[in-house]
């Protein structure tokens, strides 16, 4: 019997069954199947045993995984994994995605710089299926080109491997700036690397936006504020920030392109936004030469729980943090961009846990998806104390009035229905072994 398609309830309870809005003359609402269709792919790579029939295989694969693509199987690539040479034989899709089709008047020539990260890909999923022209930079630092190479060959996507370090010419309307790590792990690996990014890749992006005009947004972060002696956190807080500790090239790096975005504002007129982004989490696997894990909480206890490990928390995990869903963050980036609104603007959940709380949240959900998939009762697995990292911050969590004031946004997801599609992604791909 065919898998029953997953349902998903928002904050008020009811189903969420498109993501996006009609707001401020920018329409971004798409069906929810349809970007699953794309970024929920456990079914991408077909697993081949020997003398397997793949027309078998396939009719196998697409009941399996109907709850992930309610038909929309047509779209997804047929690679082949061979698990006795481990080995892995790619193909394009099959056929791309429907996008809307807009008039030349509507359709806006968009540059995501990082688009190949984790934030990035699922922004420029959306902006594509929109039926808007985008062009991807990233230079693949923590990036993966697997995360949009599935939008590669459409007439309206270009993606070019290039460092914001460095100028880039193109004509554009909007820019969006994601370009820098963003997971302790990564941006401490070359703590350098990671300020020359945000300093000299912001200051390019700005002259970009200056010479042609284009509306330039860069996505700041909650670091900006440290270890923060105000709680919740609003726009007008300035922040308690340690500028000579291991975090400091990215909390300060942040900080300083907040100043050098408001510098070309002032000075210049550049059309600016810039919004501060708390914890988010949502599919996305890291294939980085750095570390074959993410290096973000929720990634890595979703991994450490279905692969049976020890569940590590740093600290005594009363430290707090609030977890909103990826498609919420692109929902109130693309609403920024498209308002009036040109001071700083946070995008978070106020849902607030205790890491301790939240291990213990993941570690639940894993043990019912099994189960509900399964049919097995696995053991909770344990949870560990490891010494906290230094200048981690105590209390972490945002006031989102402006949002909801000038934005009319809010988060629409539960941290429990993201965290449960989020651990069946994952659970997936180690079951068909591309992890």
């Amino acid at each position: 019997m065919a898998s029953s398609a997953i349902r998903v309830l928002d904050k008020s309870g009811q189903e969420i069954k498109t993501v996006g809005f009609n707001r401020f003359g920018f329409d971004c609402e798409v069906p929810i199947d349809v970007l699953r269709s794309l970024y929920l792919r456990p079914h991408y790579v077909l697993t081949a045993p020997s003398n397997t029939d793949f027309s078998q295989e396939d009719a196998k694969e697409e009941e399996l995984h109907a709850k992930f693509t309610r038909g929309l199987s047509s779209y997804q690539s047929k690679s082949i994994f061979h698990p006795d040479t481990y080995s892995i034989s790619y193909t394009t899709l099959t056929r791309f995605p429907p996008v809307k089709l807009l008039s030349p008047l509507e359709r806006k020539r968009i540059l995501v710089t990082g688009g190949a990260g984790f934030v990035g890909s699922h922004l420029v999923d959306r902006l594509m299926l929109l039926g808007h022209e985008v062009t991807v930079i990233d230079n693949f630092f923590t990036g993966s080109k697997t995360t949009i190479s599935h939008w590669i060959g459409h007439p309206n996507f270009e993606m070019v491997r290039h460092d914001v370090v460095e100028p880039f010419m193109i004509e554009c309307d909007q820019i969006y700036h994601l370009a820098c790590p963003a997971s302790p792990p990564h941006y401490q690996f070359n703590a350098v690397k990671t300020i020359k990014t945000s300093f000299m890749g912001t200051l390019n992006m700005l002259g970009l936006a200056k010479r042609t005009k284009a509306r330039f947004l860069i996505t700041s972060t909650s670091e900006v504020y440290g270890d923060p002696e105000v709680h919740p956190q609003h726009e007008d807080y300035w922040g308690h920030v340690n500028p000579i500790g291991p975090r400091a090239c990215y909390d300060e790096g942040k900080r300083v392109a907040e100043t050098l975005t408001y510098g070309f504002h002032r000075q210049d007129g550049v059309d600016v936004r810039v919004a501060r982004i708390f914890n988010t989490y949502g599919t996305f696997i890291l294939l980085s030469h750095l570390n074959p894990a993410d290096g973000r909480v929720v990634s890595n206890f979703i991994m450490q729980a279905l692969r049976g490990e020890d569940m590590t928390v740093y600290g005594d995990g009363t430290q707090t943090r609030s977890f909103q869903y990826i498609h919420d963050l692109i929902d109130g980036l693309i609403a920024l961009m498209n308002s009036k609104e040109t001071r700083p603007v946070n995008i978070g959940n106020g849902d607030e846990f205790t890491i301790g709380d939240f291990a213990r949240l993941v570690r639940d959900t894993v043990k019912k998806v099994k189960k509900e998939d399964d049919g097995v009762e696995t053991p909770p697995v344990n949870i560990i104390h490891k010494p906290i990292p230094t200048d981690d911050p105590q209390k972490r969590r945002p006031d989102t009035s402006r949002a909801k004031e000038t934005l009319d946004w809010q988060p629409r997801w539960t941290v429990e229905m993201g965290l449960e599609e989020m651990v069946r992604y994952y659970k997936a791909k180690l079951t068909e072994g591309s992890l």
